[in-house]
């Protein structure tokens, strides 16, 4: 018997909720085949069946959110007593056991074909359908999207919540806080900000809510030290021209690359807080920030100390696009990470470190400047670099070290693998 659990799907993942089960009891499922979908708190993604056989019991109902290696169905043969043999990491101690009965809901509701994929599903990003249910906001209503191919995504959802009565607050609302009907709107405080005509007041979605809950940790048990550069970057634009004549490349992957061997050699970076201790990997893991429609999401390039600039260039498209469809998977433990704003013209900015990673990169724009070399000024590109590192576990000599470090790497590019 195979245990379907709730899968950890990124570094910070400890709850997932069941959104819909895409097999019912006694359904024939294939390995490989989606069984069911989950939301984490930064994506909604599918999970795959490890075995092959027949969904043989549902442990789960739809809109249930238990931790992570929850069992959440068993897949056997149809003649196998129910007693599974749990062939997947056993769930944390101290797990409150959950419901072992059904879902209530395994019925599939018909949308209409303007919102329907070819195989029938409703095509919404993975955020329009979590705004969606907490807006209370029926996505079939809306019909085709502003996306591609008519995907409905969260402005979408956005602008139908507006028209819906329903997001203004109930009578009922102001009653509770102690306010009398005849009292004026404009003196309506709703903890604290008085209700004005037009507002629309949501809880945070779990995507947020993980965000300030990780940042707000680093920035209170963090000692942040930073260290700022500026790279003479004519060589680092000339090569990436170069480069990417052959294959699609970034600057970014080249920082990447970069960052990865002055990690190599600067070993530090690559660990990772464990309570009070440090633990250090054999990898160079590198994290890359993700914009999504809702946040900001780090999937992590693993072992790059042994890829060339085209596999990183690959590897990180390759995760970005997941990310950004919602397609999270397992990854490596990151122990740094690199974010780039430049494509926003952004000149400079500094990052918080992504708890338990020990570093953060804030790469800016490449854009002109000059440079002072031989008691002449010339005219060059320029890319400002800024580098918050975790003062518990990295110096700030150790630090000014590795930003030397990839300075000189990003000013002769040519020294790297590609």
């Amino acid at each position: 018997m195979y245990t379907v659990t709730m899968p950890q799907a990124g570094q910070t993942m400890e709850e997932g909720v069941v959104v819909r089960w895409l097999k019912a009891e006694g359904d024939s499922v294939s390995k490989g085949e989606p069984i069911l979908e989950i939301e984490t708190d930064k994506a909604t993604l599918e999970v795959e069946c490890g075995s092959t056989g027949v969904v043989r019991k549902i442990l789960v109902a739809e809109g249930q959110t238990v931790p992570v290696h929850t069992p959440l169905a068993w897949v056997g043969s149809a003649t196998e007593p129910l007693e599974p043999v749990v062939d997947a990491t056993p769930p944390p101690s101290g797990t409150k056991p959950i419901e072992t009965a059904p879902p209530a809901a395994l019925q599939r509701t018909a949308v209409s074909p303007s919102a329907q994929t070819p195989a029938g599903r409703l095509k919404a990003s993975p955020a329009a359908r979590r705004i969606g249910r907490e807006r209370s906001v029926d996505l079939t209503t809306i019909g085709t999207g502003r996306g591609p191919e008519g995907r409905i995504v969260v402005a979408d959802v956005m602008a139908a919540s507006m028209r819906e009565p329903s997001c203004l607050p109930e009578p009922s609302v102001t009653a509770s806080l102690g306010v009398s009907e005849a009292t004026p709107t404009s003196q309506v405080a709703l903890s604290p900000l008085a209700f004005e005509p037009g507002m629309v007041r949501r809880p945070m979605s779990r995507m947020r809510r993980a965000i300030a809950r990780t940042l707000t940790l680093s920035k209170q048990t963090i000692p942040h030290f930073y260290v700022r550069g500026t790279i003479d970057a004519q060589a680092l634009d000339d090569f990436r021209q170069r480069e990417k004549r052959k294959y699609p490349c970034t600057i970014n992957d080249v920082v990447v690359l970069a960052c990865a061997r002055a990690m190599r050699e600067l070993p530090v970076f690559c660990c990772r807080m464990d309570g009070d201790d440090v633990v250090q990997y054999p990898d160079v893991n590198i994290g890359v920030a993700v914009g999504t429609e809702e946040g900001l999401i780090v999937p992590v390039v693993a072992a790059v100390q042994n890829m060339t600039l085209m596999k990183v260039a690959q590897e990180t498209r390759r995760i970005a696009e997941a990310a950004r469809a919602g397609r999270l998977e397992r990854s490596a433990p990151g122990t740094m990470t690199v974010t780039n704003l430049g494509m926003f013209g952004i000149e400079e900015f500094e990052a918080i470190i992504n708890p338990p990673e020990v570093a953060i990169l804030a790469v800016g724009a490449l854009r002109d400047g000059i440079v002072v070399k031989d008691r002449g000024v010339f005219p060059t590109r320029v890319m400002a670099l800024n580098l918050s590192v975790d003062h518990r576990v990295i110096d700030g000599i150790t630090a000014a070290k590795f930003l030397h470090r990839v300075k000189e790497l990003l000013e002769k590019p040519s020294e790297l693998p590609c």
